[in-house]
């Protein structure tokens, strides 16, 4: 009886890894061997030009090594600053160093780009001083833009991983140090660091390999005389049509993400804080002394400089005209406008190759919520299928993983390789995009949805069937009600990713059907006031939609790096 019991259990949770394997093996696996087995066809042909390998590989080891050392220069002190000292409008500022890692790699870079760029707000407040046409500072198409960049979108990686080790370790420890007689600076050095040390270096790990695979940033503020792996698959594969070339180059950063992806789950493992009980743990204070003011009022003006200054710029940028259109001679009414948004609805030259702005956010939101149903749906069966410890669970909760350390740029390539013919083709089958996206939302979906799940006791349920309920009638009235929350949670995950995924979505989208990134990345890229206007315009919407779910997640207790 035991081992029937035990065999229709294992049966049942076949059925359930079912349709996430099968969607696995179709849209990962498949994709990646075409990828491996183009990389190997063409590792064998001596005509292949090895520089093109070594020279990109090198650059994006460099500045992602400068930009992870940037970025801890910076987030240590707003750790410090978060977990220690209460101050007005500390829950805003922290969620203002947060949004940058939720929005679109495209956002970041265009408020990057609306603050310190040609025409950012420093130069045109420059220019308009001196009354001169040269800017002063004039940072993109240079590394310097890309560090900078890096670390406004990666510093909520060590404040909220680090910051929330710092939070949780026990405060008595350094303060027993201090009245033994230990400097506050020895303190920190022999007591405080180590103990954080695991947390820091597994936030590092975690921001060195985010650097390491960065596209959106590279492309738009590097220009052409920057390239790491992701942009040298872009320009082999879309620009230059050599895919054997673009697939040996993929592989090559397959294995370095898998190698840095095994170095944080490591690393990750080993992190232990000496806790404190919660109603022992130390207060946040205020600043009490002229020392503890100057350091607290230095550190949130630099967060400001980093961090609200060019989300703020950005949001001004999309209202403000300053410019004359392009090929504009008469006088121009500068000042606050609307018209950048207006213009997103209006084809001005009635040209049948032009995409209105409004249709690629329409298309956005379509694939965004195509994404939340597929990946819903298999984080479902999936999370369904974990309660039940076993091998075939095991294995596939580590499967499930692999696509958060793959690169966007080496998926749409292969998907390019493999689905070139109807009725599975790229360019007529629009399913693509939503499928690659949801590849990236699944283990988010499945990470918020399994635990709440697993907290639902066994005897709820039982007492369910015990008095007369069907199946479906437990699971709407006893395990929905408790797992709500945690849905509507990864669905948020799930459309925001969606929303302002770049790097696959520049393989699979068709001209005529873009989504709202690779529409800012095509106004960007041309001159004139107009089209910047209406990228700055199209920016503001996707940050406003990420910041409605970061807020929402915020609300809900359960946005974590953790």
């Amino acid at each position: 009886m035991e081992s029937r019991l035990l065999h229709r259990e294992n049966l049942q949770t076949a059925l359930l890894w079912a349709a996430p394997a099968a969607f696995l093996l179709f849209f990962y696996f498949y994709p990646l061997a075409a990828v491996f087995l183009e990389s190997w066809e063409a590792a064998v042909d001596s005509s292949i030009n090895w520089q093109r390998v070594f020279q990109p590989l090198g650059f994006t080891l460099w500045q992602a090594i400068l930009s992870t050392i940037l970025t801890l220069l910076v987030g240590l002190p707003a750790a410090y600053l978060f977990t220690h000292y209460e101050f007005p409008l500390k829950s805003v500022l922290k969620g203002m160093t947060t949004l940058p890692f939720i929005l679109p790699t495209v956002v970041a870079a265009a408020a990057i780009n609306s603050l310190y760029g040609p025409r950012g707000w420093f130069n045109l407040g420059w220019m308009a001083l001196t009354g001169t046409d040269t800017p002063v500072i004039n940072i993109v198409n240079s590394l310097a833009a890309i560090l900078l960049a890096h670390v406004f979108y990666n510093t909520a990686v060590i404040i909220r991983v680090t910051g929330s080790a710092w939070e949780k370790m026990d405060s008595r420890l350094p303060e027993a140090a201090r009245v033994l007689g230990a400097s506050p600076f020895k303190a920190l050095t022999e007591i405080t660091l180590p103990l954080l040390l695991p947390s820091i270096l597994a936030s590092s790990v975690l921001v060195f390999m985010f650097d390491f695979t960065s596209f959106g940033v590279i492309l738009m503020l590097g220009g052409p005389g920057f390239s790491t792996l992701e942009t040298e698959v872009y320009y082999q594969a879309l620009q230059r049509l050599n895919l054997p070339m673009a697939s040996i180059i993929s592989i090559i950063q397959l294995v370095c993400t898998i190698m840095i992806g095994a170095a944080y789950s490591r690393i990750n493992k080993a992190v232990q804080i000496p806790l404190v009980p919660r109603m022992q743990a130390a207060g946040h204070m205020k600043a009490a002394n002229f020392r503890q003011k100057l350091l607290l009022i230095l550190l949130v003006i630099g967060l400001v400089i980093l961090f609200v200054l060019p989300l703020t710029s950005l949001a001004a940028r999309s209202v403000t005209r300053l410019e004359a259109e392009r090929g504009q001679r008469t006088a121009i009414n500068t000042g606050l406008t609307l018209d950048y948004y207006r213009e997103l609805f209006i084809n001005r030259r009635q040209s049948i190759f032009y995409v209105p702005p409004v249709k690629a956010a329409l298309n956005s939101v379509v694939y965004a919520a195509e994404t939340v149903v597929i990946s819903g749906i298999l984080g479902a069966l999936a999370s369904l299928a974990l309660r039940r410890r076993n091998k075939l669970t095991r294995f596939m909760d580590t499967l499930l993983m692999l696509p958060l350390g793959t690169s966007a740029v080496t998926l749409g390539l292969g998907y390019l390789l493999v689905f070139n013919r109807p009725p599975l083709d790229v360019r007529s089958f629009t399913l693509f995009i939503p499928i690659a996206h949801s590849l990236v939302a699944l283990p988010f979906v499945i990470r918020t949805i399994a635990p709440a799940l697993a907290s639902i006791p066994d005897s709820l349920r039982q007492a369910a069937a015990t008095l007369g309920a069907n199946p479906m009638r437990i699971w709407l009235e006893v395990d929905w009600p408790i797992m709500a929350r945690s849905a509507l949670v990864a669905a948020i995950f799930s459309f925001t990713i969606s929303l302002g995924e770049f790097g696959a979505t520049t393989f699979l989208a068709r001209p005529e059907m873009p989504t709202l990134p690779v529409a800012i990345f095509r106004f960007l890229s041309q001159p004139g006031a107009l089209n910047y206007g209406q990228a700055m315009a199209m920016a503001t919407f996707l940050m406003v939609v990420c910041l409605t779910g970061i807020l929402s997640m915020e609300r809900m207790k359960v946005f974590s790096f953790e």
